[in-house]
This record gives C-alpha cells, sequence and structure tokens, in this order.
C-alpha cells in the first residue's frame, strides 16, 4: 500500500516537531514537506530547526527543505500547526487548492462548516463536509479541526457522562503547563514560582467549543448543547500536562458508581477500528487520592490518554474530578494526527 504524503505546516514549532516525531514508522502516512516562516524557507529542516524533543530527528525529515506555507507542496495532505493570525488565509487556500486541511490552529473551529473532531465523540460530524466543499467551491479539498488543549482534555470525561446522564452545568479550574504558550511564550521571571490567573483568549473557547463538540448535526447545520460552563483558567509552572479541576450537575442523578462506570466503558470509533494513534482507553479512572499528576501519569496511552481521579460528590453540584492530559499530544499534535487516521479510515482522504 502506498502511504499517503503529509506536508507539515508550521513544522519547527512545538507542535510541529511534535507531529513529526508521531509520524514516524506510521502505517498509512509519510512526511514529504515541512514548511515554515519565510526565514526558513530554503534550509534543510535539521538546519534550521530549534529540536526540543527526546528523540533524535528523523534523517529523511531533517533532510527536507523547508517550503513556504503556501500551495502548492508534493503531499496528499496537510496537517497545520499555525498561529490563528497565520490559519486564517493559509489554511483556507490549501483548501481552496484541493489540498485537505487538518488543523490544530483555533481559526476556523466554530465556523458553520467545520467540523471540530474528537473522534471518540463526535466521528459522525465528518458528514458536513461535502456541503463545505460545495459552499465553498473547495473540490478535493477541506477544512477539520481539532478542539483547544484544554477543551480536550475536558471533554473526554465529559463525553460518556452527557450521554448517559445529561449535563446541565460544568465548572472548570485549569492549571495548564508552560508549553501551552509555545516556546517563546511566556518569560522565565513570570512564570518561575509564579502562577498566571489569565491566559489571553482561553476561557471563551473552553466554553464554547464543549457545546459545538457535544451537539449534533442536521443535515448543513449544527444544534449545539445546551448546558452552562464556567472557565477559570490559569497558567502553572509545570512544562507539560494541563490539570482541571471539574464540577458537573447532571440532569440525571446517577451513583458515584454508575459515573465511574460511565467513564471507564468509554470507547469510540478510534477504538473500533483500531486507529494507529488511537489509545486502547480514552479515559483512565484512577481510585488513588493523589493522582492524576503530570510527572506520573502525563504518558498513559502514549499520551492519547485523559486520567481521571478523585472523583467524588460534590457539595454544590453533583460530583466533582481532575482529569490530566497532554497538552501537546492528545491536546494537539496527536489529535490532529487522530483526526487524519479517522479522515483516511472514511474515505475522505483516499
Amino acid at each position: 500500500m502506498r502511504k499517503l504524503r503529509v506536508g507539515i505546516l508550521g513544522a519547527t514549532g512545538a507542535v510541529g516537531q511534535h507531529m513529526v516525531i508521531a509520524l514516524q514508522r506510521h502505517p498509512w502516512f509519510e512526511i514529504t514537506e515541512v514548511a515554515a516562516s519565510d526565514r526558513s524557507v530554503g534550509f534543510a529542516y535539521a538546519e534550521r530547526v530549534a529540536w526540543r524533543m527526546s528523540e533524535p530527528i528523523p534523517e529523511p525529515v531533517g533532510r527536507l527543505r523547508i517550503k513556504e506555507c503556501a500551495p502548492p507542496l508534493e503531499c496528499d495532505f496537510v496537517l497545520a500547526a499555525l498561529s490563528a493570525e497565520l490559519a486564517k488565509n493559509v489554511e483556507y487556500e490549501f483548501a481552496a487548492a484541493g489540498c485537505p486541511v487538518v488543523s490544530n490552529s483555533s481559526y476556523y473551529r466554530m465556523h458553520e462548516r467545520v467540523p471540530l473532531v474528537i473522534p471518540e465523540i463526535n466521528a459522525d460530524h465528518l458528514r458536513i463536509l461535502p456541503h463545505q466543499q460545495k459552499a465553498e467551491s473547495f473540490g478535493r479539498g477541506f477544512i477539520v479541526t481539532n478542539p483547544n488543549c484544554t477543551t480536550i482534555g475536558l471533554c473526554l470525561p465529559l463525553a460518556p457522562l452527557h450521554r448517559r446522564f445529561g449535563l446541565e452545568k460544568v465548572f472548570i479550574t485549569s492549571m495548564q503547563a508552560i508549553s501551552g504558550a509555545g516556546y517563546t511564550g511566556l518569560h522565565a521571571l513570570d512564570i518561575f514560582d509564579n502562577v498566571l490567573p489569565h491566559i489571553d483568549g482561553e476561557e471563551p473557547k473552553v466554553v464554547d467549543e464543549p457545546k459545538k463538540i457535544l451537539g449534533k448535526l442536521h443535515g448543513d447545520a449544527w444544534v449545539h448543547e445546551e448546558f452552562a460552563v464556567s472557565a477559570q483558567c490559569n497558567r502553572v509552572p509545570v512544562e507539560d500536562g494541563h490539570t482541571i479541576c471539574v464540577s458537573v450537575g447532571l440532569r440525571n442523578k446517577p451513583s458515584l458508581e454508575e459515573v465511574k462506570a460511565a467513564m471507564r466503558e468509554f470507547r469510540g470509533l478510534p477504538q473500533e477500528v483500531s486507529l494507529p494513534t488511537a489509545p486502547a482507553y480514552p479515559v483512565i479512572v484512577s481510585d488513588e487520592n493523589n493522582r492524576p499528576q503530570p510527572r506520573l501519569d502525563l504518558r498513559a496511552g502514549g499520551g492519547m490518554t485523559c486520567v481521571v481521579g478523585r472523583l467524588r460528590p460534590c457539595e454544590i453540584l453533583d460530583y466533582k474530578f481532575v482529569t490530566l492530559s497532554h497538552n501537546l499530544i492528545r491536546g494537539a499534535a496527536g489529535a490532529a494526527l487522530l483526526n487524519a487516521e479517522l479522515l483516511y479510515q472514511q474515505g475522505y482522504l483516499r
């Protein structure tokens, strides 16, 4: 079987580097193009990237010449790890040129014709793509996005609760890793021995995105779920891993054991069809009082599993718990790659 050719937009950044590592020895895909900012164009990838990964740069990728983030590229689809500002035009240009875009960027997430996908939860939302292609005259091209890194770690445990018991209210306080700001996003003197109680633009994403993800697609129109979300997002001095304290109010009133069972039994299409990047268990529930911890639990499921702990009754709502996910793997590079695998399995990339 010929592997599909992948181009990575924003290949020199933190998420782009995780994409490079995740695609090593992938059974379906291979990297044939890397693209980055204009100042890097023409250089070999290994010459220009400030490599931060523990594994060495794969030699074939290291030899690739960095291209401009513009079509055409010699690839069958692109994985995009761009800022929202760049994604607005660049991702649209690729889709308009007939190239599928699997995006980690935020610009198109809430667009009325763009699916916002966590494959275990809403794989069926890909049905909007023919409507998108027709409305935008994209031909073979399209744009699919994955959610914000905090939203993914929140929605994985929320989805089974919503399906079985119905969400009414969600209150979250996040403790987000510094890597979420990018390698040059924070000065060490700002975050060392400190907590930053505001992350620009983060809270509206965490409030709005779950309602689209957990909502339904009727024809070519979304029906967002209607439950209240209150979010407080904080940056903490942890390198990787977003920890979220969550309280939920549920329409039905399950027992604690029923809540645990809903999370532990949660599976989706990626597990049913064994997508290469899919973890065996999207959510793991720990009964230990001191878990999850980034130091101990961050690599569960290869970084693709969400670890939940301290699940207990809530004095104000119904139940509360702590959830941890890897912001650069499950929340970014791995999320985009899993979406690409889903698109391939469903026939959208063939």
